[in-house]
């Protein structure tokens, strides 16, 4: 009778353990899975001046919602950039679950060279966690203010003037090209 006892108080411990792992493990997966993207373009306005336009797209992947999300991309030396519009820090009250929040802000260069920018960083407060933290994509290298070599481009002009020419001449070269060049099935065999 004790050994039924033990074998049964073991089988109550172990299916207890299960439940709690269990209820951890659903707990681990029922979390906010951030998702951030940041991007950056560069525009000139004028000669010597040019500026970054900034997105920051956050997405929610996870299966619960995130709470007092908090946005800040301190990357921008105001050494070297100076903000023109918006703010490079933003605070939203939640993202649900597959929600999209979206950040932009704009720059001015101060400084010519190789700009290499880190991450934004994300935090958000999920009720049984507390807060986490998410990281942004890394931007690719600016070039701020960089002497381009003027590119070759195709000149529209001669496309719109002389495209319908060129179009048809091509139309009737490969027909001809057609008609003179044997096809391989018309050979006899000897």
């Amino acid at each position: 009778m004790e050994m039924g006892m033990r074998k049964l108080s073991s089988v109550s411990a172990f299916v207890f353990l299960a439940l709690i792992s269990a209820s951890v493990a659903t707990s681990e997966s029922e979390l906010p899975f951030m998702v951030v993207h940041k991007k950056a373009s560069l525009s000139s306005i004028k000669s010597g001046v040019q500026r970054v336009f900034v997105t920051i797209d956050i997405y929610n992947q996870g299966s619960s919602s995130a709470y007092d999300v908090n946005l800040v991309d301190n990357t921008w030396n105001s050494n070297l950039f100076e903000i023109v519009s918006g703010n490079n820090s933003k605070s939203w009250e939640k993202l649900d679950v597959g929600q999209v929040l979206s950040h932009s802000f704009e720059l001015q260069s101060k400084t010519k060279g190789l700009f290499y920018g880190s991450p934004a960083v994300v935090t958000f407060r999920v009720p049984s966690k507390g807060v986490l933290q998410a990281y942004s994509t890394p931007i690719l290298p600016l070039d701020v203010l960089a002497e381009t070599i003027p590119e070759k481009k195709l000149d529209l002009r001669l496309v719109g003037r002389f495209g319908p020419q060129v179009s048809v001449i091509s139309i009737i070269v490969t027909f001809v090209y057609l008609m003179v060049t044997p096809s391989k099935g018309s050979k006899k065999k000897r």
